[in-house]
């Protein structure tokens, strides 16, 4: 590695989470500066007031997905690696995150090990991706809905879920398109069957994060 000092970002509203990072840091070893933020709006100014190299970013904050400011991130800074640190599950979340501009994905669960070797990885190679990430985008390049499970769907179900995910409900959708009541409640069955979700609320946050 270069003389320079290499700039860390480390992400995350657990301060818990981010001082073992810090720790992990320290036992690698090596000239770091590591700035810190707790929110959305905090990464992107970090990001515009600092040169940063490497940013390691949970999935979730209480302003937000991370997902959303990903291409906001790499505007600023188009040099920044990125790696998703998360709980969130890597076998349906994290081609979602490469997609939009992250270089790496890691689990929360992963060891200890595990996490330092993807962490000197992302230094080394400039990305880190896991066994499970990497046979997700062998896959995907013939199933794109891997990336937005929302390809499933047929125009019509797309429709009738942005309504579902706009708070609206059965009478109303079945008012609004014209259509039987028991016509909406089969195509919301099958929705949820396609999505493999329970609720409106997962329904909601697909729309939110796999809009095109």
């Amino acid at each position: 590695m270069s003389e320079t000092k290499t700039t860390f970002l480390l992400a995350d509203d657990h301060s818990l989470i981010r001082q073992g990072l810090v720790f992990m840091l320290e036992e690698i070893g090596s000239d770091y500066e590591i700035l810190q933020a707790t929110n959305l709006s905090q990464i992107l100014e970090t990001v515009k007031a600092n040169e940063i190299d490497f940013a390691i970013i949970d999935a979730h904050f209480p302003d937000g997905n991370s997902l959303s400011i990903l291409p906001k991130i790499k505007e600023i800074n188009p040099n920044i690696k990125i790696m998703i640190f998360t709980g969130i599950d890597e076998a349906t979340q994290s081609l979602k995150f490469i997609n939009a501009g992250a270089n790496g994905f890691l689990s929360k669960l992963s060891e200890e090990e595990e996490i330092k070797q993807a962490i000197l990885r992302m230094l080394r190679y400039g990305q880190y991706i896991s066994p499970v990430t990497q046979e997700l985008l062998m896959s995907s390049m013939n199933n794109p809905q891997l990336i937005n499970p929302l390809k499933s769907l047929t125009e019509r179900e797309i429709e009738i879920a942005e309504l579902y995910a706009k708070g609206l409900g059965n009478l109303e959708i079945a008012s609004r398109l014209d259509l039987k009541q028991n016509t909406i409640s089969t195509v919301k069955k099958r929705i949820f069957e396609k999505l493999n979700i329970e609720n409106i609320v997962e329904l909601a946050e697909l729309i939110k994060n796999n809009h095109d």
